[in-house]
């Protein structure tokens, strides 16, 4: 009870900081609002105007403070004008509407699913390998750390263009971006899983003739299963910044990186916030469900 509480104190806190916030930041479109309205300002206001700024003026005006939490086109939206997008855009519409916000998740989810699939399989060879040969230890290993050193923003458009000049196109170049940032989290957490096996219990099987094979699956694979599922949650995390962005150079009509594409377009900062909470929302589903994965795994290999 007392965590629970202590998480909403802190969400509460968010929220109360969140429209303290908007009233700065849509102060000047309210007034700019007011003034083409026709709002009668008495002359001493005017004079306070001028001389302590339209935030004074408004302050003393009991409009203003309001109107900063319902503007159509704010600079920072408030916490329910969100809530009202992200309701209006997954309860109300259909979700095979190009509005509709679970429509778009899912072109993003299929991007990012795909990429951690093909992210997790590299990224485990990698492992394995390295941690049974000395030469790739020494290559491979310092060429991963280098690539993730480049800019993601950078590298997108480049993975963009080379696989469309050969012809490669739809979902497969946003699922390359999102392998390339999942794989590098998967490698060096199963590099660490699968050297986490101290030397007595290496001994002990070389005592026993257990081959490398057997060494591997009776003793590295699974004593790397807590550090594989740690590196996962970071990898599907990855993964959908990777599909999102993998959207954006391209000027894709669906998903979430075109939502917020779309929104930067047309100001329309509800619906990019909207999107980013949304993106935000999937992936904590995503880590939660690797997270379920994970208790029933381990508990049926009784490390739980």
């Amino acid at each position: 009870m007392r965590q629970v509480l202590a998480v909403l104190a802190v969400v509460a806190a968010i929220v109360g900081l969140w429209y303290l916030a908007c009233i700065p930041m849509n102060m000047q479109g309210v007034l700019v609002e007011a003034e083409r309205a026709g709002a009668q300002v008495s002359p001493p206001e005017a004079a306070a105007r001028r001389e302590m700024g339209g935030v004074s003026l408004a302050l003393r005006n009991g409009f203003a403070i309001p109107a900063t939490w319902a503007q159509e086109r704010p600079r920072l939206p408030a916490p329910h004008q969100v809530a009202v997008e992200l309701w209006e855009t997954t309860i109300d519409k259909k979700i095979t509407s190009k509005r509709s916000l679970v429509y778009h998740g899912w072109v993003t989810l299929s991007a990012t699913l795909l990429g951690f699939a093909i992210g997790t399989g590299l990224g485990v060879l990698l492992a394995v390998g390295i941690v049974h040969s000395r030469v790739m230890d020494m290559s491979v290993m310092p060429w991963a750390i280098v690539s993730q050193t480049i800019p993601i923003i950078a590298l997108a458009p480049m993975i963009i263009v080379v696989l469309y000049s050969v012809g490669v196109q739809g979902i497969i170049p946003k699922a390359v971006i999102s392998a390339y940032l999942s794989f590098f989290s998967v490698v060096v957490g199963m590099v660490k899983g699968l050297r986490s096996p101290d030397a007595m219990q290496l001994d002990l099987l070389r005592t026993y003739n257990a081959s490398k094979g057997q060494t591997f699956w009776k003793l590295r694979l699974p004593a790397s299963m807590p550090y594989l599922f740690a590196s996962l949650k970071i990898g599907i995390a990855a993964s959908l910044v990777g599909a999102i962005v993998g959207e954006l150079p391209t000027g894709a009509v669906a998903g979430l990186g075109a939502r917020l594409l779309a929104g930067s377009y047309y100001g329309q900062t509800v619906q990019i916030w909207s999107a980013l909470f949304g993106a935000a929302i999937l992936a904590a589903c995503l880590v939660g469900l690797l997270g379920l994965i994970e208790k029933m795994v381990l508990k049926r290999m009784g490390m739980a």
